[in-house]
């Protein structure tokens, strides 16, 4: 019988070394970025006691949790599957700031069922959360940001896909809708069951006029021309529904400024992490990638499950992706110095000091079959040592 122990569980990968060494540079450049806009790094706990994990989050980040119960208090414990709820559990207790707060954060995720087109469920989450700002403008920066993150990575040609929780929110609240109901319609609107919609509406007892409007959910998306088409199509809902399309709306004018090239697409039914996003909602797209590549949105209510209401609005990404679909020539050899086997009080001085400037520096072993790769190598000249090419 052949021995797998070796093998890794579904989902879980390891980097060799020259996609670790590029992840790594990746993850450098972009934690250089953040701080360039102001948001500061932190660094989440691995795991933490279920209850506080998963506040406020909904079904889809607790199917996705790790559970085990803790030897020494006896209480469940989760891995983190999604860095952004504990992120705003630091900012609702632990950072007491009067004007807004940026955070920043990279690690590893562990998720039990992963995602749907990777597979992954170790992706390494990097993303930035802005706190205590209600502004759309606070919006537009994190858009912004999450843009600059995807040039800085080496993506090229990305759509933004927009939407707005508070439009579907919206029509079912003021369609008297129950709980059950959102939920079921919601569902059947993500997967643009078409025949599912209509019978969920037929079997709610709704007038003509709110199965029209949910209906028309499943057709309004495209360019910029959908949201004028929305604003009379959804005008049942009131004005929570038509001052959310306005909000679209004015973020697209800032964001086309800014970026006159920048493809917008608007998908007025497509509403990820729906359970506890409030607002704005965006994903990027690059061509020949079947799923996002970065997202995010408005969270104004996850705080207040915190016990302290805080607006928030931030968006991640998985690292491993962008270092995979990455289009920069990242150079990750490096010089190498070989280094003799003696023991040589001089030869161990300029070893170390050609360390501490930076260089790398590889000293033979007495039981070596094959010379290590190398660049350059330290030998005697006139009695110093001396790097040699």
């Amino acid at each position: 019988m052949t021995n797998n122990n070796w093998m890794l569980p579904e989902g879980i990968e390891e980097l060799l070394p020259q996609d670790a060494a590029r992840l790594e540079i990746m993850r450098r450049g972009l934690l250089d970025l953040f701080s360039t806009w102001g948001y500061q790094y932190v660094i989440p706990p691995m795991l933490e006691y279920l209850d506080s994990l998963l506040s406020g989050t909904g079904q889809e980040i607790d199917l996705q949790t790790f559970k085990l119960t803790d030897q020494i208090s006896g209480r469940t414990l989760g891995i983190r599957a999604d860095m952004t709820p504990q992120v705003a559990r630091m900012a609702a207790h632990h950072i007491h700031n009067a004007s807004p707060t940026r955070l920043c954060y990279l690690g590893t995720v562990l998720q039990a069922r992963g995602a749907k087109i990777e597979k992954s469920r170790s992706p390494i989450q990097v993303g930035a959360e802005l706190y205590g700002s209600q502004h759309i403008k606070s919006d537009v920066e994190i858009i912004r940001l999450m843009l600059e993150t995807l040039a800085v990575s080496g993506l090229q040609e990305v759509h933004l896909d927009l939407g707005h929780v508070g439009i579907f929110r919206g029509l079912t609240k003021k369609a008297g809708l129950s709980d059950n109901q959102e939920a079921e319609l919601f569902d059947a609107l993500q997967r643009k069951a078409t025949d599912e919609v209509d019978e969920l509406l037929t079997a709610y007892e709704l007038d003509a006029v709110w199965q029209k409007a949910f209906f028309a959910l499943l057709s309004l998306n495209g360019n910029l021309v959908v949201l004028e088409e929305a604003k009379s199509s959804l005008s049942v809902g009131g004005d929570e529904v038509l001052n959310a399309i306005a909000e679209l709306q004015s973020v697209a004018s800032m964001l086309q400024v800014i970026y006159p090239a920048l493809p917008l697409y608007f998908d007025l039914a497509e509403l990820r992490c729906y359970q506890y996003q409030t607002g704005i909602v965006f994903a990027a797209f690059v061509p020949g990638f079947g799923s996002e590549v970065a997202r995010g949105g408005r969270y104004d209510n996850l705080t207040a499950q915190l016990d302290k209401s805080l607006p928030a609005t931030g968006f991640s990404a998985d690292i491993k992706v962008l270092s995979r679909l990455s289009a920069l020539k990242v150079e990750v050899a490096r010089e190498c110095i070989l280094a003799p086997n003696l023991d040589d009080i001089d030869l161990q001085t300029i070893i170390r000091d050609l360390r501490a400037s930076g260089r790398a520096v590889v000293q033979q072993l007495p039981d070596e079959q094959q010379t290590p790769a190398h660049t350059a190598e330290l030998g005697r000249v006139n009695g110093q040592w001396t790097v040699s090419e």
